[in-house]
C-alpha cells in the first residue's frame, strides 16, 4: 500500500530523506476507499486493530471486517439523514466503534469532530454551536450522557443522538442500527464525492489561552502522516503500534489509523478507565506491540517501575511527543531498555513537523531536525531569521509550498486564521533554538517565555531541572511582575509523597536550580500547590497561575 502513494521507500541519510522524500496525492483522495478498502481486497485478513480493555476483553478486527462495519455504519448514518458536509461528534473514548464511525463518516463525505469524554455541558454547547454539529454518538457512560443533554437544550443544530454499548430514550442504539445496516455502500460520485480540499476532521484545540480553536483538516490530511509513521514512529509492515491516546485527541489519528495502516502497521488499543504503568506495560508484552508513542508523563511513570521484569524484547522502537522531554527521562529510559526515545514535534494545525529521524542521533531535550515539505525556521519578534543559538518563534514558510498535511484554517474564523497566518509564512507560537548542528530545541510557547533583568527565560528549562529533584513530582513556571527586574521566576510545585511543603526545602530547591541551570534562572519564588491546572487534554494552564498572581483571574 505505501508504494502506492511514495515512489521511494528507503533513504540513505537526513539529507536524502529531506530532499528526495515525496508523496504521490490522487485526485479525489478518500482514506476508507483508497487505503481500508483496497487492502480488504488484496489482502483481506491482514490485522488493522488489536483491541483490548481493562475488563479482560479483546477483539481483532482485519481490515476486511473495517470495510464491512464502516459500510454498515455509513448506512446507518445516511439513513438518519447525514450527508456529506454535515458535522457529527464522536465521544467514544477508546471503544473500537469510534473506528467504524469515522471511516463511516469519510465514506459520507461528512465532517468528523473527535471529542473527548471529559467535556461537561458547557464544553459541548460551545463545539456545537460553533460548528452547528447534527449528530452526536457516544459512549453510553451516565456522565457523558448527561452533559450531552445537558448541552441538547442549548444546541439548535444538534438534532440526532446515537449511543454506543447501552440503550436510552431518545437515542439511536447504534449497536442495533448498525446490526440491521447493510454492508453495502457505493462510493459517492459526481457531486456527492467530497474533495480533496473538502474538510474532513475538525479539532478543537485544547486553548491554554482562550477558547478552543477550530482546527479544520481536508481529505488528504492522511497522506500527511506517512512521515509520522513510518520516519518518525518507525512502524513496521505487520508490527503492532500503540499510540497512548484517547480518541477525542488529534495524537490519536497521528498514531491510531492514518499513517499506520498506509504502512502495513495494525494498531493495538488498550480502553482502559484508569492509567497503571504495570497494567499499560502487561498488556504491550502480552501482545507483542513492536513500536510504541506516549508523551513523557507516560514514560515518566514507566522509569518508575522495574522494567526488568517485563519482557519488551518485541518493542524495537519508541516515539516521544505532546510535550517537551525531559533528558532525565530520556537516559532513565535507554538505560533501562536500550532504547532510545525519539522526541518529535507538532501540532493539531500540522503533521509531524520537527523531529529525530531513523538516521539521526538522539540529543536529549532536543525536537530533533525538520520534515521534509516543511520549509521551517526560526524567526525574531520582526520576523529576521535568528542566528544559531538565537531564541525566536518556530515558523512554517509556505510561499514555495504547503507541507502536505497543514490545516486549511481555523474553522469560520478568518481573522483568527489571518493572525497566524500571513505573508506566507504560519507562525506556530512556540519558542525554540537551533544548535549548530541544525537540530531545534523547545523553549516554550510564546506568551509564556519570561524577561527578567534584560535575560530571556524558557520555563521548559526551569521545569526540566527541577524535575530531576526527587521532591517535586510536577511543576509549571511562570512570571511574576517584579518592579526592579520586570518579571521573576516563579516555580509552582505540586510536591512527589513523603515530602512537604518548607523554607528549608524552597532553599534547596532554588540552590538546585543554580547548580543544574544558569544562576540567573532560579526560581525566586516557589509555591507549592496540591494540584497544577490543567486543560482537558493534561496541558498545564500556565496563563492561569499568571492571572491568579496578578489577580485578573
Amino acid at each position: 500500500m505505501l508504494s502506492k502513494f511514495i515512489s521511494r521507500e528507503k533513504f540513505t541519510s537526513y539529507e536524502d530523506f529531506v530532499a528526495n522524500f515525496k508523496v504521490n496525492v490522487p485526485e479525489n483522495f478518500n482514506f476508507s476507499y483508497d487505503v481500508v478498502d483496497e487492502i480488504a481486497l488484496n489482502t483481506p485478513d491482514k490485522v488493522a486493530i488489536v483491541w483490548c480493555n481493562d475488563q479482560g476483553d479483546e477483539k481483532i478486527f482485519t481490515f476486511a471486517q473495517m470495510k464491512h462495519y464502516s459500510e454498515k455504519a455509513a448506512n446507518f448514518f445516511k439513513s438518519v439523514g447525514i450527508k456529506k458536509g454535515d458535522r457529527v461528534m464522536l465521544i467514544l473514548k477508546r471503544r473500537y466503534e469510534f473506528w467504524f464511525c469515522l471511516l463511516a463518516l469519510h465514506r459520507i463525505g461528512a465532517v468528523c469532530i473527535p471529542a473527548t469524554h471529559l467535556l461537561t455541558a458547557k464544553d459541548i454547547i460551545y463545539r456545537n454551536n460553533a460548528a452547528d454539529t447534527k449528530m452526536i454518538v457516544s459512549v453510553a457512560e451516565p456522565e457523558v450522557i448527561r452533559h450531552v443533554e445537558e448541552a441538547e437544550l442549548q444546541s439548535p443544530s444538534l438534532v440526532l443522538k446515537a449511543l454506543v454499548g447501552g440503550e436510552r430514550e431518545g437515542w439511536y442504539s447504534f449497536d442495533r442500527e448498525l446490526e440491521k445496516a447493510s454492508h453495502q455502500f457505493e462510493r459517492p460520485t459526481g457531486q456527492d464525492a467530497p474533495k480533496n480540499e473538502d474538510t474532513m476532521l475538525l479539532y478543537f484545540t485544547s486553548g491554554t489561552t482562550g477558547m478552543p480553536k477550530m482546527v479544520q483538516h481536508n481529505f488528504v490530511y492522511p497522506l500527511g502522516h506517512i512521515v509520522t509513521a513510518k520516519y518518525w514512529q518507525n512502524v513496521q509492515d505487520g508490527g503492532l503500534h500503540l499510540t497512548v491516546s484517547d480518541t477525542g485527541w488529534a495524537k490519536s489519528v497521528w498514531g491510531k489509523i492514518y499513517g499506520q495502516w498506509i504502512c502495513g502497521s495494525a494498531v493495538f488499543v488498550y480502553d482502559h478507565n484508569k492509567f497503571t504503568p504495570k497494567d499499560l506495560l502487561d498488556v504491550i508484552v502480552k501482545y507483542g506491540v513492536t513500536t510504541f508513542c506516549a508523551p513523557p508523563t507516560i514514560y515518566r511513570f514507566l522509569i518508575k517501575e522495574d522494567l526488568t521484569r517485563f519482557d519488551l524484547s518485541k518493542l524495537t522502537y519508541c516515539a516521544i511527543a505532546g510535550e517537551p522531554l525531559n533528558p532525565e527521562v530520556y537516559y532513565q529510559f535507554l538505560k533501562a531498555t536500550g532504547l532510545k526515545l525519539r522526541e518529535g514535534y507538532g501540532q493539531t494545525e500540522l503533521t509531524i513537523t520537527i523531529a529525530t529521524f531513523p538516521w539521526m542521533e538522539p540529543k536529549p531535550g532536543s525536537m530533533g531536525k525538520p520534515a521534509p515539505g516543511y520549509d521551517i525556521d526560526i524567526v525574531d519578534e520582526n520576523g529576521n531569521s535568528c542566528e544559531v543559538g538565537e531564541e525566536g518563534q518556530i515558523v512554517v514558510r509556505t510561499g514555495k509550498r504547503k507541507p502536505l498535511g497543514i490545516f486549511s484554517g481555523y474553522y469560520r474564523d478568518e481573522n483568527l486564521t489571518k493572525s497566524v497566518w500571513h505573508d506566507d509564512v504560519y507562525y506556530t507560537g512556540d519558542m525554540a533554538w537551533r544548535d549548530e548542528d541544525g537540530y531545534f530545541w523547545f523553549v516554550g510557547r510564546a506568551d509564556d517565555v519570561i524577561k527578567s533583568s534584560g535575560y530571556r527565560i524558557g520555563p521548559f528549562e526551569v521545569e526540566s531541572a527541577l524535575l530531576e529533584h526527587p521532591a517535586v513530582l510536577e511543576c509549571a513556571i511562570t512570571a511574576v511582575p517584579d518592579p526592579i527586574r520586570g518579571q521573576i521566576v516563579k516555580a509552582t510545585v505540586v510536591l512527589a509523597k513523603n515530602y512537604t511543603p518548607s523554607d528549608s526545602l524552597v532553599t534547596e530547591l532554588q540552590n538546585h536550580v543554580k547548580k543544574v541551570t544558569a544562576p540567573y534562572k532560579y526560581p525566586r519564588v516557589i509555591e507549592f500547590v496540591t494540584e497544577l491546572p490543567k486543560t482537558i487534554s493534561g496541558k498545564i494552564r500556565r496563563v492561569e497561575i499568571r492571572e491568579q498572581d496578578t489577580g485578573k483571574g
